[in-house]
């Protein structure tokens, strides 16, 4: 059996439905079995104007990123969709309404822009949503059959889908909405074929755990839950508000609590007096909201409590692009507090590694007693993917907390007794025989203020190598290291959720004869210098590429190993495309594109 690797862009207005017309795919495809990658685009203003794309990758095997081109471009405003024609494959389909409801002016329409080699499939997109439903409004649902039939997928799937998505507004939606996609299947399945996509019969694989369409913020909630988060604080900010919105609907189920607060400040305030108090706490923002907690952070830091922050960037600086993704938050992350305030920063590379990210900063902050930060970005947040979680339960630790000790009598109490793993016995109020002292001030192992060079050398010690435990954590994978073992020609070096693009890429370079690896680095901080210089040993060249300016990163790598990098950092607001990164690993392993072309 032939495998199948489809990639389906829908294009239009917002307002026009895109992005449901997406959801309706991926979910169905996933549900029969494929697995599925997308991504959604969408501008910062709500209804009316502004370009949404969904791109959704359905593959048999499993892929690591989207194409750089589709094989069906679906318009559903040719306005906006005219400008992507150039970004469907050869002998690749392009879908648009034949019919439009008025003339349009020379160079309007789609149909004059299907470049040669491509496939035009023109049909009455409205007339047909208007005798199936009699309205315009079901275009999307419409051009969802015409897709199922023209290319030979169930239509039972998305029949069960679209019940699902519309079944809080009664029976009498349900049945027009599933009359537009029957409209669109008959036109679809009764058109005659001329490109060359096709679905194959798909046996639906076994598997050892519980396979589901989650979002990269979706994963996060589902993180959460699972370590049973106690208490959660946040204010609304894009690209991170869904998590809170997800957690608002599902901690009450649980006896859990959730409270909305009147900006970024209340909120990691809120987070690190319940840490303070032992509970298991969060909160979400991005960049700005970032910004804004970097104070507070600080007092986290020298009171060593425990809390948790999600952050997913956007392009920047200040409020920027809030609809765009970008990975230009990492210096933040790691340094954005007054004084001498490491932290630990994970960054999950793809969604199932958000849910164990998620889960794992939980223990993590438990642990080793200090905030916690999950990086992710706008791509990463939005983007979904099928996700096998365990069928043995949650794969966290659900207390992390070192135990206190019995006290001799007469012991007092030291909250920040000097110890030497670095992590003190931690108390919460309540706790009998255990009052302390604790302010935002430079401490003595009672928690009393004192600012003497002894006593701020030996604490500012004991908050920085506590953390170096943290490379050797349980049960999480700090680096790893993909392809070709040994000496090769080039070593990818990546981060976060641009990691998907370079094995693509690398898995590329391999099928052209280059000698290549990948390695993924999932803690930032403490920095894993040694399995990253080791990684850097076996490379003729290292390349980094990043989607921010200033190559964040690789400035990271470079200052803490004084070795070279080379840098592949863009902000082109989109991920990074993989044949960039492939040109620069034939460009560093010595193999001219026209090489491997002849």
């Amino acid at each position: 059996m032939k495998a199948t690797d489809i990639q389906i862009a829908i294009c239009g207005s917002a307002g026009d439905g895109t992005i449901a017309a997406g959801d309706i795919l991926r979910n169905a495809v996933a549900a029969a079995g494929y697995r599925v990658i997308c991504f959604d685009v969408y501008p910062p203003e709500i209804r009316g104007f502004g370009k949404c794309i969904s791109r959704v990758r359905i593959t048999t095997e499993q892929s690591y990123s989207l194409k750089r081109q589709s094989d069906v471009l679906v318009s559903l405003d040719d306005s906006h969709a005219i400008p992507h024609a150039g970004e469907v494959r050869d002998n690749g389909a392009v879908i648009f309404e034949s019919q439009p409801i008025s003339p349009c002016a020379e160079g309007e329409h789609m149909s004059g822009h299907v470049l040669p080699g491509q496939i035009p499939y023109g049909f009455p997109l409205r007339e047909l949503a208007q005798k199936a439903t009699g309205g315009a409004r079901s275009r999307n649902l419409v051009v969802l059959g015409f897709i199922a039939g023209l290319l030979g997928l169930a239509p039972t799937s998305f029949q069960r889908i679209i019940e699902k998505k519309f079944a809080k507004q009664g029976p009498a939606v349900v049945a027009r909405n599933q009359a537009g996609f029957q409209s669109g299947f008959d036109a679809g399945a009764g058109t005659f074929k001329l490109d060359d996509v096709a679905f194959g019969p798909f046996e639906k694989p076994a598997s050892a755990g519980k396979v589901i369409m989650l979002s990269g913020n979706a994963a996060v909630v589902q993180g959460c839950l699972d370590a049973e988060i106690d208490t959660f604080f946040g204010y609304p900010i894009t690209p991170a508000t869904t998590i809170m919105e997800r957690l608002a609907s599902e901690m009450p189920k649980r006896g859990r609590r959730l409270l909305q607060t009147e900006d970024e400040i209340s909120a990691i305030a809120a987070t690190i007096g319940a840490g303070y108090a032992g509970s298991r706490t969060a909160t979400a923002t991005s960049g700005p909201g970032l910004a804004l907690m970097a104070e507070m952070l600080g007092l986290a830091t020298i009171t060593e409590t425990p809390c948790v922050v999600f952050v997913s960037q956007r392009g920047g600086p200040s409020t920027g692009m809030p609809t765009k993704t970008e990975q230009s938050d990492l210096n933040a992350a790691l340094y954005g507090s007054p004084g001498d305030s490491q932290r630990i920063v994970i960054a999950p590379t793809n969604v199932e590694g958000c849910y164990r990210c998620a889960g794992k900063a939980f223990e993590m902050a438990e642990r080793y007693q200090t905030p916690v930060i999950v990086l992710l970005d706008l791509y990463l947040s939005n983007r979904y993917e099928t996700v096998t979680l365990g069928a043995s339960g949650p794969p966290f630790v659900l207390d992390a907390n070192k135990p206190l000790r019995r006290l001799d009598p007469g012991e007092v109490y030291q909250r920040y007794a000097l110890t030497p793993d670095g992590i003190s016995p931690r108390a919460i109020p309540g706790d009998a025989n255990c009052m302390h002292v604790i302010t935002g001030l430079e401490h003595n192992e009672l928690g009393r203020p004192n600012d003497s060079a002894e006593m701020h050398t030996a604490m500012s010690r004991k908050r920085h190598d506590k953390l170096q435990a943290a490379l050797e954590h349980p049960d999480f994978a700090v680096t790893k290291r993909f392809g070709d073992g040994g000496r090769v020609k080039v070593g990818v070096l990546a981060w976060g959720s641009t990691f998907g693009e370079c094995l693509e890429a690398m898995f590329m370079a391999q099928a052209e004869g280059i000698s290549c690896a990948a390695m993924k680095v999932v803690m930032l901080s403490p920095f894993p210098a040694q399995a990253i210089s080791a990684f850097m040993d076996d490379c003729d060249a290292v390349l980094v590429p990043e989607v921010n300016y200033e190559g964040q990163f690789a400035q990271l790598v470079q200052g803490v190993l004084a070795r070279p990098v080379t840098r592949l950092s863009r902000v082109p607001s989109s991920p990074m495309p993989v044949e960039l990164i492939l040109g620069e690993i034939r460009r560093l392993s010595g193999v001219a594109a026209s090489t491997v072309a002849s």
